[in-house]
């Protein structure tokens, strides 16, 4: 029988070898719990991969979230962008006007919600009732449509105008996949080089990284737990994108095929302790955070989307309304996760500090979101103002909880809200991180296979 002590030693053997390895070196440090929650890698590994992804995939190739309308020109706000990306990979192939149903291009601005429509039919019939509106001058009008925008954009964390400007187009995602484009150098480093040195509350210590090997240093240390968060939520949806372009890789490119698949060695060089000088292993936990920020918000976003007047229109009816139900069943589901992140740790202090501080927040991930209008590649940029307008919906929902609970007995003009943009921007990046989740799964299996 074997002693304890040459069992340990043998055990602690294992481990070293393990550990000494590209599998080890990207994932040895990627399990247990996750700073700032009460939850694990493992218990996320679960619940997504058996779970929760196989729906919301369903979910995310009907009609209503594959359509997304978006504004690919418009002008950076920063610097002037003299050129756009001219690979083949990078361009973006919109929907012609019958590609897309007829009830997602109606220009009604409420056309997801019956209940509002209803009420616009009941003020019609009652317009002998509105003496005081018709009082009302044109110039008053404009100043109270005006507040009313600028109250919803100040709950915002990030642009969702695109709905409403006249150069915004169709895309089909499940057309345009976020994949490997081959878009990289100065132009692509000065994306994330703004991001994370003007936007992500660095302490002054950690120096402007001059080569973008140094991305994502955990310059987090040492900071209060809201601008901790942030960070790490850049950092997480960083290290997503870059999943996505390990996973969907171009492997072959020949005259009679192009073959996409998961790159290994791309793996490696963004995650790989030993290339990323300790970092990559961090980012990837980054990624876990994310996921849990996201899942919440979702729970949270339940009663919100019970609401009968809250459709998935398409005009499609039978479709609606069996979308309507398995969009209800994924919430339900995300609301089941045992381990939830508290977002009542945050902004917990002295109410006046606190409310500086989220604004200080919002402000910096709005500025965010418009730097994605800089990125040259237009499916870059497509699937980057998704996800950013995704997250920053997301954390619109988590500081909406008093409204959100008031929604049976709050009146229309101050009703929680989710316009179709935000709607379809939240699932869809959650989808990303939930298939990043997934896909680490299969990198697993692969690195495992080099040993």
């Amino acid at each position: 029988m074997m002693k304890p002590g040459v069992f340990l030693l043998l055990l602690l053997l294992l481990f070293l070898q393990v550990c000494g390895s590209a599998l080890g070196r990207c994932f040895c440090q990627v399990t247990g719990h996750l700073d700032d929650c009460t939850c694990d890698v493992e218990t996320i590994d679960e619940f997504n991969n058996n779970q929760l992804f196989p729906k919301l995939q369903t979910l995310l190739e009907s009609d209503y979230f594959r359509f997304n309308q978006v504004n690919l020109n418009k002008p950076c706000p920063f610097w002037t962008a003299d050129s756009h990306c001219g690979l083949r990979d990078c361009a973006v192939k919109p929907c012609s006007p019958n590609e897309v149903p007829e009830g997602i291009r109606s220009s009604s601005h409420d056309k997801y919600s019956k209940e509002a429509n209803e009420q616009l039919d009941e003020c019609e019939h009652s317009k002998h009732l509105g003496a005081v509106d018709v009082s009302l001058s044109d110039e008053t009008r404009a100043a109270l449509q005006n507040w009313s925008k600028h109250d919803d954009e100040a709950e915002r964390f990030c642009i969702v105008d695109d709905e409403e400007s006249p150069d915004s187009q169709y895309v089909d995602l499940l057309l345009n996949p976020e994949r490997f484009t081959g878009y990289k150098g100065p132009e692509a480093w000065q994306i994330w080089n703004s991001i994370y040195e003007e936007n992500c509350f660095k302490p002054f210590a950690i120096q402007r990284p001059l080569m973008p090997s140094l991305f994502q240093s955990s310059g987090s240390e040492g900071q209060c737990v809201e601008k901790r968060a942030f960070y790490r939520l850049v950092s997480g949806l960083h290290a997503s994108i870059n999943i996505h372009l390990s996973a969907r890789y171009l492997l072959d490119d020949s005259w009679f095929q192009r073959k996409w698949g998961h790159n290994v060695s791309e793996f490696r060089q963004r995650f790989d302790s030993e290339v990323t000088a300790g970092e990559g292993p961090k980012r990837l936990r980054n990624l876990y955070f994310l996921y849990l920020i996201e899942l919440r918000a979702l729970a949270k976003a339940l009663p919100f989307f019970q609401q009968p007047s809250v459709r998935l229109f398409t005009g499609r009816p039978e479709e609606d309304q069996k979308h309507k139900e398995l969009l209800l069943e994924v919430l339900q589901l995300a609301r089941s996760f045992p381990l939830h992140f508290d977002e009542t740790s945050l902004f917990a202090g002295d109410e006046k500090e606190a409310a500086g501080l989220k604004e200080d927040i919002r402000l910096a991930f709005l500025n965010i979101s418009r730097i994605m209008d800089c990125v040259g590649c237009f499916k870059c940029r497509l699937w980057g103002k998704l996800q950013t307008q995704g997250l920053g919906t997301a954390l619109k929902i988590l500081f909406s909880e008093r409204q959100i609970e008031a929604l049976p007995k709050s009146s229309q003009q101050t009703r929680f809200q989710l316009s179709r943009q935000e709607i379809v921007s939240l699932l869809n990046a959650f989808g990303r991180i939930s298939t990043s989740v997934r896909e680490l799964r299969t990198f697993r299996s692969l690195l495992a296979e080099e040993r």
